[in-house]
């Protein structure tokens, strides 16, 4: 077993003793203006468990908190404050989480009032990132997205932080206490972090540049966790990736390659799930990993449509791919309907998809039903802005041949009785020149 392997059996371990409330704020006020769908108290409470439940933590209860107003201090009112901590007392809870950001101010005030540790939605999440990074470029982002919030956690709150430092020279002068110390290293580390990920984000650039010489364009999955996007990279690729029913089960990005109905091919890119209140330090930690989906040629919006707020959900995700850049994509998205195997007769038929190309498609991507009209939709959704040439080659031409199978995606092969070869390829618009130029043909 390796280090990392034992280091995450332990975390478990000690997980699975932690008897864990999970307190699930919500808004009473009404809310103004048309802001679309909004998620119901009773999904966020689900989700909220689901979360805890990643970890492996023994969530002995949840309960929903209705705000009329953030109180400063503690953000719950006075009186849910004493109950909470009654019921943490009588319940002997040892961790709270709160399923709000929580400043830490009152992040410190709620764990004087409760007796016990307090996360909040971002300290839960940043703890799932953790125990799910696998590669060392994951490891690093969540990290540096950890140490960020963490930097902002350090407050005078208990006494080693608030006593002086004789000042040894190498980690700070005289006067210094140390809180200022931590928080010096934090950002230290922070900044080798950075540079880390910087040439990262350079050798990601280095692949997309060579991955651009061959003829292979990019498809990536993206959507809400748990929506069954690895489940669909693993049906669509024949791959063995990770693929289970808990949020965030799939972190690092993978890549395959996949089979088109015509005998092309595609990078298949599977990428981190989406969240709702995603935490602002993660969206920019990951930014190198997103800029994938930023570069791809076509973005494949996998929704868990049998779950409740499935509209909710397609909602955070848009708005997170217009933060990481991918604003005003419509002509390379694809919008899938996933998990139609949870669904009745009649939520099937209700559920019947529209007629176009730009028409979500229903698919499971457990069963396998409506795959392959997703490889339809994509191999079309490819053609866009691409040429169609047919090419005659001499049959002594196979270097001419081979070029075409490394530069282009050859749609059809056909041997002619003259031992000819004639071929039909399909280019992107900026390779058409080259291709002309090469064999002298005029594209359709």
């Amino acid at each position: 077993m390796s280090d990392l392997e034992g280091a995450g059996r332990r975390e478990e371990a000690v997980a699975s003793r932690t008897r864990t409330l999970v307190v699930c704020p919500y808004s009473t006020a009404r809310a103004s203006g048309d802001r679309g769908p909004a998620r119901t108290p009773e999904a966020r409470r689900e989700e909220a468990e689901g979360l805890a439940r990643a970890i492996d933590l023994d969530v002995v209860d949840s309960v929903l908190v209705g705000l009329a107003e953030i109180r400063p201090a503690t953000y719950l009112g006075k009186g849910k404050v004493a109950e909470l901590a009654e019921r943490a007392q009588a319940d002997t809870i040892a961790l709270v989480v709160v399923d709000a950001a929580l400043s830490p101010v009152q992040q410190r005030n709620l764990e004087k009032e409760f007796k016990a540790k307090v996360i909040d939605r971002t300290g839960l999440i940043l703890e799932i990132f953790g125990r799910r990074a696998r590669t060392a470029e994951g490891a690093l982002q969540v990290e540096l997205a950890h140490l960020t919030y963490q930097k902002s956690r350090l407050v005078r709150s208990w006494t080693h932080l608030e006593r002086q430092r004789g000042g040894f020279g190498f980690l700070g002068g005289p006067g210094e206490t140390q809180i200022e110390t931590d928080r010096r290293l934090i950002e230290e580390r922070m900044i080798r972090i950075e540079r880390d990920l910087e040439k990262v984000k350079k050798t990601r650039a280095l692949h997309r540049a060579s991955r651009a010489e061959v003829p292979y364009p990019i498809v990536a999955l993206v959507g809400y966790t748990n929506a069954g996007k690895s489940t669909l990279f693993n049906r669509l690729t024949r791959a063995d990736v990770v693929a289970a029913d808990m949020l965030f089960a799939t972190l690092d990005p993978t890549m395959r390659l996949v089979k088109l109905p015509h005998g092309g091919a595609a990078i298949l890119s599977d990428t981190v799930g989406f969240i709702s209140d995603l935490p602002t330090m993660l969206i920019s930690a990951f930014r190198a990993t997103l800029e994938e989906v930023r570069a791809a040629d076509v973005i494949v919006h996998v929704r868990d449509i049998a779950h409740a707020d499935s509209d909710a959900q397609a909602k955070d995700v848009v708005a997170i791919l217009a933060e990481v850049g991918v604003a005003g994509a419509a002509d390379k998205l694809i919008e899938v309907w996933n998990k139609l195997d949870k669904l009745d007769a009649d939520h099937r038929a209700a559920l019947a998809t529209g007629q176009g190309e730009d028409a979500p498609i229903a698919v499971s991507a457990l069963t396998g039903e409506g795959v392959d009209a997703l490889l339809q939709a994509i191999e079309t959704r490819l053609a866009r802005g691409r040429s169609l040439i047919d090419l005659d080659l001499e049959s002594a031409d196979g270097q001419g041949l081979h070029w075409l199978y490394e530069h282009t995606e050859v749609m059809a092969r056909r041997n002619d009785e003259d031992g000819g070869v004639r071929v039909t390829v399909r280019v992107p618009a900026d390779a058409v020149e080259r291709v002309k130029r090469r064999f002298g043909v005029a594209a359709r």
